[in-house]
């Protein structure tokens, strides 16, 4: 599913703050999809973000403005 929406919940509160997910797969992964000259880290702390709002474990943080797509994957563990 493309741009899955995530809400986050406070105090039993269910806000909608517009954040989504790139890629969810099965419930399982978060991906989240670059074209930048560089991955920063504000990029990694956007998909940790992501990782913890959901409770998701696993996340590939993949820059698509790279020579060879091996060097733009960052995978990323909770």
């Amino acid at each position: 599913m493309l741009q899955h929406s995530l809400p986050v919940k406070y105090k039993g509160v269910k806000l909608d703050c517009g954040y989504r997910v790139d890629l969810l797969i099965d419930n399982k992964v978060i991906v989240e999809l670059k074209s930048v000259d560089k991955l920063v880290p504000i990029h990694q702390a956007q998909l940790l973000s992501y990782m913890k709002l959901a409770g998701i474990k696993i996340g590939l943080l993949m820059n698509f403005n790279v020579q060879f797509m091996k060097n733009g994957i960052k995978r990323m563990v909770l």
